[in-house]
């Protein structure tokens, strides 16, 4: 996970990690890829499972033009996901 985590900062991506109980009774947020004043933002929800939060922030990396994804070498844990999630 810090994998994706330092690539997204890398290429400019906002992530914040949100979550945790409401005092309101309102369900936790759930992780999600959303844009803000022009900018993409992942929200990853303490709430969620690393599997989902891994899946949300591979989804906003892949969907990036100037990822750098064709970098020469990236970590092989770190090439599977995004890989997988291309496709």
């Amino acid at each position: 996970m810090q994998a994706l985590l330092d690539l997204a900062e890398e290429i400019g991506l906002e992530v914040r990690v949100v979550g945790g109980p409401r005092a309101d009774g309102e369900p936790a947020p759930a992780s999600a890829v959303c844009r803000v004043k022009g900018r993409v933002w992942v929200v990853l929800s303490r709430d969620d499972a690393s599997a989902t939060q891994i899946g949300v922030l591979a989804r906003a990396l892949v969907a990036q033009p100037d990822a750098g994804l064709e970098a020469p070498w990236l970590p092989p844990a770190v090439r599977d996901v995004l890989d997988r999630t291309a496709e």
